[in-house]
């Protein structure tokens, strides 16, 4: 080997040990320097917690008021596919249909049977029965006697909602000022308060009224003092005694269990036309 050779292999060797000399150093410089940048101290890891905290204290109430007003709509709108349905059926099979409305305390574990006003709370217990016949099978002067139950049969299956009170939401404001949204509570049209007075409060459906159907009827171990009845036109009858109204109204507000939540702003109006029988749903 000529001495050129040699030469030339040494200064490559010598390359190749400096390059695996200076990679560990830089490598390891490299780890340091990461592990560095990534980490953080006890006090900051205590700031950014006591952050948090202060934010849900003050975003929970929020969201509070957010999931009631869920609760209060889902409601609404499951009462108004109830009674979508009830006319509907009449409609369809020519016939009479019911919704009966029983509310009772969230506590309760076996079906009840109180009359009107309802002392129950925090429970809704909704179900539609129909005319086998197609008759309405009382007259509307006819003295008070319950609906046979080998006249009637049971539509679907009965509905509960937890969470909400059936109630008497009170009259809106003719005028009021500044003007509201449409289609909101307090736009909502005020007849079923001004219609037929002093007898208005029969287009209304609340626990707290003494209102009740002259023809209860029977479901699943409850008995149903309020009702709506439905006629193959599809027009709607308060408690099947009263006379057909333009509009009725069924409130609802939201509970904590068996309470009432009478500071909570959530409400939702359901009314629903006496002659078309339509269902509107008003919300704050």
């Amino acid at each position: 080997m000529f001495p050129q050779e040699v030469s030339e292999r040494g200064r490559s060797r010598g390359r190749l040990s400096r390059g695996v000399r200076v990679l560990p150093s830089y490598c390891c410089r490299r780890s340091t320097i990461t592990l560095v940048r990534a980490g953080f101290t006890l006090l900051e890891l205590l700031i950014v917690i006591g952050i948090l905290a202060v934010l849900l204290v003050l975003i929970a109430p929020a969201f509070t008021s957010l999931k009631s007003g869920g609760d209060v709509t889902n409601a609404a709108y499951t009462i108004k596919g109830v009674l979508d349905t009830a006319r509907t059926y009449a409609k369809a099979n020519n016939t009479y249909t019911w919704v009966g409305f029983y509310e009772e305390n969230t506590t309760d574990t076996a079906p009840t049977n109180n009359a009107p006003p309802y002392p129950g709370k925090g429970r809704l217990v909704l179900t539609t029965v129909v005319s086998k016949d197609g008759t309405k099978i009382y007259e509307d002067y006819d003295p008070a006697a319950a609906l046979p139950s080998d006249r009637i049969k049971q539509l679907g299956k009965m509905t509960k909602i937890e969470g909400i009170h059936l109630t008497d939401l009170g009259n809106p404001s003719p005028t009021p000022v500044p003007s509201p949204i449409p289609d909101t509570l307090l736009a909502r049209p005020s007849t079923p308060y001004t219609e037929g007075a002093p007898f208005d409060h029969f287009n209304r459906i609340s626990s707290e009224s003494s209102d009740a159907t002259l023809f209860p009827f029977a479901a699943q171990n409850y008995t149903f003092y309020k009702a709506i009845r439905f006629n193959p036109r599809g027009e709607a009858n308060i408690n099947s005694t009263y006379t057909l109204k333009h509009l009725g109204e069924i409130g609802v507000k939201p509970t904590h269990g068996s309470v009432v939540d009478i500071n909570n702003p959530n409400a939702a109006a359901i009314q629903f036309n006496g002659i078309g029988g339509d269902v509107k749903i008003y919300r704050r």
